[in-house]
């Protein structure tokens, strides 16, 4: 993935000698949130001091998604959208690492030698103070501290954004999110919370009813939302239509291993097959539930796009 000058390095594998000489960050950067970006205007300021490239370090899995698998918290964006975001916010690589066993069991000392100093020539750090890493957790803010000096790189730690008195994080997000606080999310985020991806075929089902639905999948454990929403939908070519969403397994139907989001249009029945589309989420209408028969959950659906054509409609 390359946007202009910039480049998306999928794996250890894939770094190169040219890769080496950068000013990096280490984290998950779930949702590039206002706090990431500070993150990222420090490492902008230092590769732009020091003329080397500015480079984000990230995982895929995330590590508590590796160690905890359906338990780990939501994730709110794919590492694509993830990517998108960071190189908009002006970041040169971002380096996503394959968390796997392999790399889960690399000590402390080799992840300094092997990944940060011969992979990426890393000279400027920028690391939470509370960063903890190596397969007995013994790397700390400290032990960079000292490797920095054995090796010849600069170590420095994150500037901390509050909101309200709070610290803005992924976490505190997934909480406003769960609650269906909106204007919260999109002041941690500093932008509307939505959902992208690609449009998929789905079951037809909801066609035979006249509500015909966009589906795509989430490709995550869980989502950050799940029920039914009046959302906006913003299209490839840059339309912005209103519709009303569903995301979560579909009980009534069988249900679903994983959650999957279903957008219906409002006056809208273009073929968007294979499309990439934006949903934002404006306003929660109820949570998913499972109904006695398919002829309940059909005047449900009729009953749900009414009322989030009736939110559009107040303004």
């Amino acid at each position: 993935m390359q946007q202009g000058a910039q480049e998306f390095i999928r794996g250890i594998a894939n770094l190169q000698p040219r890769h080496r000489g950068s000013v990096v960050t280490i984290g998950s950067f779930d949702g590039v949130h206002l706090g990431h970006k500070a993150i990222v205007r420090q490492v902008r300021d230092q590769a732009q001091r020091l003329r080397l490239a500015s480079v984000v370090m990230t995982f895929e899995p995330q590590p508590h998604e590796y160690f905890s698998g359906e338990k780990a918290p939501a994730r709110l964006m794919r590492v694509r959208d993830k990517a998108k975001a960071l190189f908009e916010a002006g970041i040169d690589r971002v380096f996503c690492v394959t968390f796997n066993r392999r790399f889960s069991s690399l000590s402390a000392e080799d992840f300094v030698k092997q990944i940060l100093v011969d992979g990426l020539g890393v000279k400027y750090l920028v690391v939470g103070d509370d960063f903890r890493f190596g397969c007995d957790r013994s790397g700390d803010y400290q032990f960079l501290l000292e490797a920095g000096k054995r090796y010849g790189f600069e170590v420095t730690d994150t500037q901390t954004l509050m909101l309200d008195g709070e610290r803005i994080s992924s976490t505190r997000i997934r909480a406003a999110l769960e609650i269906s606080d909106f204007r919260l999310a999109e002041r941690l985020l500093g932008r509307p919370y939505r959902i992208e991806g690609k449009v998929i075929r789905g079951q037809q089902l909801a066609r035979q009813w006249d509500v015909p639905t966009a589906n795509v999948q989430l490709h995550r454990y869980r989502s950050p939302l799940n029920g039914v929403f009046a959302v906006e939908v913003t299209l490839m070519d840059g339309r912005q239509l209103n519709g009303v969403a569903n995301v979560g397994v579909r009980p009534t139907i069988g249900g679903e291993a994983t959650p999957i989001l279903e957008v219906h249009l409002f006056d809208f029945d273009a073929d968007i097959y294979e499309q990439e589309i934006a949903v934002e989420f404006k306003h929660k209408l109820r949570d998913e539930q499972k109904f006695a028969s398919l002829d309940e959950l059909k005047q449900q659906i009729y009953r749900d796009r009414d009322q989030a054509k009736a939110w559009f409609d107040a303004g």
